[in-house]
């Protein structure tokens, strides 16, 4: 495995932002929402849905090279358009230049304004797995945008794993794909145990009264504040900002008395959809020039276990680059922060061969 490190000084210090708020770090072309709905939409289970809403964000002109961002779990669009993320990317000159790329963000099925349970149907809403997830973002592309091939895919945690999943299962679709935070192997150890407490947890919850519940149930904030801390965050990164038990006291109370906004049936759906996730068996169909970015830190992705290491050996075009651990790194929400990588990515951007510059005369 080509292995490229990372030192410089990660500069941290996330804020969701609502789309209409342009990010500090450079100006780019304003967002544009959409919708399409995807008719007679068929799950991995045989389900059909007649009609399934497909919501998207883009940035810059559909005239650009095609590029798909995709967001991690419980996030949508806007997750993904952050100072820390757009800001370091989407600006004059950056790596993903919105003058130069049509930057396509999916809400993903199940997430943001995308069709999902919460939408009426609750816990009769078809249970769909990342491969379905991955199958209406490429529906989304063909049949309402019109695109046929991409520059890059690139997805950050859930998003990762989906890049993953379209690298190996659309291999021609991309000349780069860079999956963040995640690997490429099927739910194991730390990683799916901790999802399964989560999604047991509301589950288990009175409150819950088997998804038709008429007001959230309680355990919904409990559980996600407990998985959110035990995965994410990095040891050094959370010793920093909780050095002590009344800090880190505080700091919990700060998170369990946070307005949180979701939904009990989304979130079970939403972290249950990993359950199968698996895209090992398919990593010699990938062609495309592959920038595996992960960190030290990661809880969820450790990189002592080997895994990473043992799937490059198997990608003909695939790097890996691994940000250090530091206090000012963040465990899995790391690869949120572009600062980190950018440069790597935007190295690796520009040496990657591209279907769109040998179309050109």
């Amino acid at each position: 495995m080509k292995l490229l490190k990372l030192c410089t000084t990660i500069c941290l210090g996330l804020s969701i932002q609502a789309v209409s708020l342009s990010a500090s770090a450079a100006d780019y072309p304003a967002p544009k929402q959409g919708s399409w709905v995807a008719r007679d939409f068929r799950f991995h289970t045989g389900q059909v849905l007649t009609e399934l809403k497909l919501a998207y964000t883009t940035v810059g002109d559909p005239s650009g090279e095609p590029v798909l961002v995709l967001h991690g779990t419980t996030g949508s669009a806007a997750s993904m358009l952050t100072p820390a993320f757009a800001g370091e990317l989407f600006g004059p000159g950056q790596a993903l230049d919105a003058t130069r790329y049509f930057i396509i963000i999916p809400d993903s099925l199940g997430s943001g304004q995308s069709a999902k349970p919460s939408d009426g149907l609750r816990a009769a809403f078809p249970r769909y797995n990342y491969d379905d997830m991955v199958d209406a973002q490429h529906r989304l592309l063909t049949e309402h945008l019109g695109v046929r091939h991409l520059r890059v895919v690139i997805g950050n945690s859930m998003g990762g794993m989906h890049t993953w999943i379209w690298a190996q299962k659309h291999p021609g679709f991309m000349d780069v794909a860079v999956p963040m935070a995640s690997l490429p192997s099927q739910m194991s150890g730390r990683n799916w145990m901790l999802r399964r407490l989560l999604v047991e947890s509301i589950r288990a919850d009175a409150e819950y009264k088997g998804g038709n519940y008429t007001q959230q149930p309680r355990s919904l904030q409990l559980a996600s504040v407990f998985f959110a801390t035990a995965t994410n965050g990095g040891n050094q990164g959370l010793f920093k900002l909780a050095p002590n038990r009344e800090k880190a006291d505080a700091l919990i109370d700060q998170r369990l008395s946070g307005t949180l906004n979701g939904d009990a049936n989304d979130h079970v759906y939403q972290w249950d959809a990993s359950r199968d996730y698996n895209p090992e068996p398919g990593l010699e169909r990938i062609t495309a020039a592959l920038l595996a970015i992960n960190s030290a830190d990661d809880e969820r992705n450790p990189p002592e276990l080997g895994l990473l290491d043992a799937a490059m050996k198997r990608i003909k075009n695939g790097k890996a680059l691994l940000i250090p651990g530091s206090p000012d790194t963040a465990g899995h929400g790391t690869a949120a922060r572009a600062k980190a990588w950018a440069p790597a990515f935007a190295d690796f951007l520009a040496k990657a061969p591209s279907l769109y510059a040998a179309a050109k005369p």
